[in-house]
Formats: structure tokens, sequence, C-alpha cells
């Protein structure tokens, strides 16, 4: 297992470098990046881009003069050059992956385009909502949907089973965000009661709290946007565990286990249990990402949390290139290495499993 670990830790490099190198292609190639928003806000077509990029309104659309020729721009040649020097333009697009990459490997962002602030200070900043958020609602959704998967895999068929997979097809067929809105109509001020705080992490007067007040205060504004991602994400990993656990269940092992005597608990926690979670186990890199970065973007604007989705979607509409690629870079990184945390899970769970004959093979 050790040498099967180096190796992991030795393909995260290339790994890293592949994905960052095609997202610097991509996002070198779209139109409308900051060189010709900032000019095309000296020349008054583009008046509220540097006020969405420094935090006003993000509505609307990106400035872009991508077409436009130097000449047609009506600015002198050495401001234009000045500007693409600012920016870093100034120097070939290979030249700039590379020293991106070397900045990146001592964790060195830069600064952002259209805010006063490094990179790594607005991920700092960003992170406790995105942590918060993404750790609660995974954490409360294993914990709904192993015990409740198992449950309905053993009562197949039951009309328990029909109830709740009525109810988890509800979860999986309306958005998060749907049920969202509807918890804050519901109990945050909307048309029936105001039990909730509608924005922010914390209260105004969250320092003056004692610890178990600011603890409550915490859990309190986070309740309504954690359920709304509990409601649409168990419903994926109920069905799984379920599923899974039906396909252990039928097998031989099982069968000569409840000959032998055994009983049930014993053959379903001592037996099927490690054999029928590995998939379970296989899909907490995945739920974790999304969880903590991608998928909680709808439900950050809904209830105003300024977390780290919201910044890599302002990042992207401002064309704020370091914090595109710092946010990228992280989130990457992060994912590998909650790829490899699921691979030992594997083994602790089923030490029968060896990665290291099956590369070998």
């Amino acid at each position: 297992m050790g040498i099967y670990i180096l190796r992991r830790l030795a393909l995260i490099i290339p790994t890293l470098v592949g994905i960052m190198l095609l997202n610097f292609i991509i996002v070198q190639a779209a139109p409308g990046g900051p060189v010709e928003q900032l000019i095309a806000e000296m020349e008054g077509h583009g008046g509220s881009a540097l006020a969405r990029a420094s935090g006003g309104d993000t509505g609307g659309e990106v400035a872009s003069t991508s077409g436009d020729s130097r000449g047609s721009r009506g600015l002198p040649p050495e401001m234009l050059e000045e500007i693409e020097k600012m920016y870093g333009f100034d120097k070939p697009a290979h030249e700039r992956f590379l020293k991106m990459l070397k900045d990146y490997a001592t964790f060195d962002f830069g600064d952002s385009f259209f805010r006063d602030r490094s990179v790594v200070e607005l991920i700092i900043d960003k992170m406790p909502v995105s942590i918060s958020l993404g750790l609660w609602s995974t954490l409360i959704i294993y914990l709904i949907s192993i015990p409740l998967g198992i449950r309905k895999a053993v009562h197949d068929g039951s009309r328990f089973d029909v109830w709740t997979s009525s109810a988890i097809v509800v979860g999986y067929a309306i958005p998060g965000f749907l049920f969202a809105i509807l918890l804050i109509v519901l109990f945050a001020g909307g048309s029936y009661f105001d039990w909730f705080p509608l924005r922010g992490l914390t209260s105004s007067n969250f320092e003056e709290l004692n610890w178990y007040q600011k603890v409550a205060d915490y859990f309190w504004h986070l309740a309504l946007p954690v359920t709304a991602n509990v409601i649409g994400g168990f419903a994926t990993l109920t069905l799984l565990t379920k599923n899974s656990f039906l396909d252990e269940i039928g097998k031989q092992y099982v069968v000569t286990a409840r000959a032998k005597g055994l009983e049930e608990k014993q053959v379903l926690y001592g037996h099927v249990f490690r054999n029928a979670m590995l998939i379970v186990i296989a899909s907490l890199p995945g739920v974790l990402v999304s969880l903590f970065f991608t998928g909680s973007l709808l439900i950050e604007v809904i209830f105003s949390l300024d977390g780290l989705g919201l910044l890599g979607f302002e990042a992207a509409l401002n064309r704020d290139y370091p914090v595109i690629f710092g946010t990228l870079f992280i989130f990457t990184l992060m994912g590998l290495v909650l790829k490899l945390i699921s691979d030992i899970t594997y083994v602790l769970v089923d030490p029968r499993i060896d990665f290291e004959s099956r590369e070998g093979a």
C-alpha cells in the first residue's frame, strides 16, 4: 500500500499540470479578457465592468472588445502596452503559464485583477462559508442516506420502501435551489413564518455573544441552507446504498452465512456491509468537492452567503484570471487528495483489496 500511495502522490503533479494547461488554453481563448474590459471601461463602453469586478452588481453582460483592432480602439499604443504589462500579457502565453506553475508550486497565486487583495486572502476569507456548507451537508447526507439505504434494502418491496422511494424521487427531481426558495417562503419571513435568518453565516452581534450563544447562532444561520443542500443531495446516495446492499445480499456468501446460523445483523454488518460500502466510499470525493465548491453556488446566492462557489463564478464572469486559476488549482488538488483518501479507506473497509497487485497486473 505504501508504494501505491507514493505512486499516486507522484501522479498528482502531472495531473495538476495537465488540468491547469487545458483550462489555461480554454480561458485564454475566451473573448472579453481583463485587458479588453479595462479598455472598454476607458472608452465608456463598459461602465459597470469594474464596479462588478470590485464587488458590485454581478449581472449584465461582460464588456468585450476582443474583435476590435488596436487602431479602432482609439487608445495610444503606449497606453495599450502599459495595460498589457499591468496584467502580465506583455509576455508570450507559454512564459505566463510556466511562471504560473512556478508560483503555484509555492502556493503564490498572485493578486486579483479587480479586487485589491491577494487570491490567498480571498480564498481564506470565503473558505469558512464553503467549509460550513459542505462539511455539515455531507455529514448529514451520509448519516441519513446510509441507514436509510440499508433499511430499504432489507425491507425491499415493503410499504416503508415504497413511501420512502416516493420521497426520494421528489428529492431527486426537484433541484436544491428550489427547495431553498421554498424554505425561505415558509420559514424565513417569506409568507408564513419568520423563524430563521435570511442572510449571512452569523448575526451582526456575533462577537458580543458567549460561546454557546455563538454556536447556536452559527447553526441557526446554517439550518436552511444546509437543509436545502441535504434535500437535494441525499436521494442519489440513498439509492446507491440500497442497490449496493441488494446486489451483495443476493450473493452466495450471504446465503452460506445464513445457512451457518448467523444472525441477520451479523450477516448484514459483518459480511455485507464492508463489500456494499465500497461503491459508496468511491462516491465520497465527488460529493465533497461538489458540495464544498460547485454545488453550493445557487445556495450561496439565495441565502447571501459569500463562499468559494460565488467567488469562482464572479471571477469567471469578470475574467479575473488569478482568482480563476487559483481556485481551480485548490479545487483540483483537493479532489485528487480526496480520491487518494477514498482509496485508502477502501483498504480500511476491506483489507483484501490490494491496489499494488492490481497496478502490476
